[in-house]
């Protein structure tokens, strides 16, 4: 029995790497074995798994006696193999940080909680009953006018598209027709808007739609063109799917007016039915953020912009202080409009039309640098971006920069329309901030290459992005509006 024994831990030594010291081996004999059975100080911190002394049930050997399990002895080796610290740099990636992610969510709890009770004492709670209404929407009645009468565009539209098909008119007649819908569409909000002392909100909302009219036509109008072109040798191309080469129809154009998308087609994938509890739930959460929006709004940003200066006329000191304090109240309005329209609200008009791809956004937060930012925010734009500006340039033989540069103009022209047109005046800001992400792409993507690394382009994308960029703007138009009022 104790030969067999032997060998045993013999054959464990010769196939452990560990035992293959010169040195003699320590062995410990347990006092407790009655029959001599010796076993090593390896073998015998492996069965006991480095219990710590504590008893392990027993076990019959071949002649129904029992024998107890040896302990973790202190002669035992408690340092077996090379190990790193937790924190290290080579083993700081491969293990779990939701401990640390934790205490960041609690540590952020307690400072806010912190500020909001600062804030009420300070202020008050500053939301009024006339909040959301009050006597002074009346005079914004023509805006809501104007966004009651856009639907006669699509309407229009649908009418060449028809007279096109039924060869009553050319095909270059029919562009000529389409842009000058489509201009129509921008050019009779803008002219609503300037023409009425309208409140900024108001005004956005208003510019906001019309811009999404606008693209929806302009995929509409370029759509039926390559379907009527694909059309024609379509025997010729077997690799065309037939199914997104029917002629445009009221019905298919009404759906696509309704739908979370910017891109045109026929047919879409569909669900098969609608889940109604789903769809009240969601509505529920879009008010809670809504009115959260509100009150960060009332509550946080305006004190701070009131008692701000110009950041580009003011002490550098005091603007940096400003943007430094408004940054995490703006940042947190951003993060809720991104979830309460692209994953709230979009998705609530997918559930309601049965619209399957609901893929309106990917992991933005986690991008390595700017240009995988604008490519993974707002999927519905790139979509469209790619569609109608970026692949027709391609195609038309641009280089691919040039294609980037007209992409980016074209976003910066919008955000600029969708912001000044509002407020009244055009400084251009907007447009601006948006081709300054030209040199930003560059910049993240030079940084990413040079330290191999993923985190120094998606820290510095927070770092322009929501930290400096949005509440420089904000400060920007604040003042600039706050001037136009006080001259008019």
């Amino acid at each position: 029995m104790a030969n067999s024994a032997d060998d045993h831990n013999n054959t464990n030594n010769t196939n452990n790497p560990t035992t293959q010291n010169p040195q003699p081996e320590l062995r410990h004999r347990n006092p407790t074995a009655t029959n001599g059975v010796e076993v090593s100080g390896e073998s015998s911190a492996t069965v006991s798994d480095f219990s710590g002394g504590l008893d392990h049930n027993q076990e019959a050997d071949s002649n129904g006696s029992k024998k107890e399990l040896f302990h973790y002895r202190a002669s035992a080796p408690a340092h077996r193999r090379i190990k790193e610290s937790p924190l290290s740099n080579g083993a700081i990636f491969k293990q779990s940080h939701a401990g640390l992610l934790n205490l960041c969510i609690v540590v952020l709890i307690a400072v806010n909680s912190r500020l909001i009770i600062e804030n009420l004492m300070k202020y008050g709670l500053l939301i009024r009953a006339g909040f959301w209404f009050s006597a002074k929407s009346l005079r914004d009645w023509p805006l809501f006018m104007c966004c009651l009468t856009l639907p006669i565009f699509p309407l229009t539209s649908f009418l060449v598209e028809k007279m096109v098909q039924q060869k009553y008119i050319s095909e270059p007649i029919d562009i000529i027709f389409h842009v000058i819908i489509t201009s129509a569409t921008i050019a009779y909000p803008v002219t609503v808007i300037l023409k009425c002392d309208s409140a900024v909100l108001s005004g956005f909302v208003l510019m906001f739609v019309a811009i999404i009219l606008w693209m929806k036509l302009v995929s509409y109008a370029h759509t039926n063109y390559d379907i009527r072109a694909l059309s024609k040798n379509t025997n010729k191309d077997t690799t065309v799917d037939l199914d997104n080469l029917l002629l445009a129809s009221f019905k298919s154009l009404i759906y696509f007016m309704l739908a979370p998308t910017l891109c045109y087609q026929p047919s879409y994938p569909r669900t098969a039915y609608i889940r109604k509890g789903w769809v009240l739930r969601q509505l529920l959460k879009c008010v809670i953020f809504t009115g959260l929006m509100g009150f960060i709004i009332e509550q946080y940003i305006n004190p701070i912009v009131q008692n701000s200066q110009h950041p580009l006329k003011g002490n550098l000191l005091n603007a940096i202080e400003r943007v430094l304090k408004l940054s995490v109240p703006v940042l947190y309005v951003w993060l809720c409009m991104f979830y309460c329209f692209f994953h709230l609200w979009l998705n609530i008009l997918a559930e309601l039309l049965r619209f399957g791809d609901r893929e309106f956004y990917k992991d933005w937060w986690n991008a390595k640098n700017v240009e995988e930012y604008w490519r993974m925010w707002n999927m519905p734009v790139h979509k469209w971006m790619i569609r109608h500006i970026y692949f027709p340039c391609i195609r038309k033989g641009l280089p691919k920069g040039v294609a980037i540069l007209i992409s980016f103009l074209v976003s910066a022209i919008f955000h600029e329309v969708c912001v000044a047109v509002p407020c009244h005046i055009f400084k251009f800001w907007a447009f601006i901030g948006i081709l300054f992400q030209i040199p930003l792409v560059f910049l993240t993507k030079h940084l990413q290459e040079k330290f191999d690394s993923e985190m120094v382009g998606n820290m510095i994308f927070w770092f322009f992005f929501c930290i400096l960029g949005q509440p420089m703007c904000v400060l920007l138009y604040y003042h600039d509006v706050m001037n136009r009022i006080a001259r008019s």
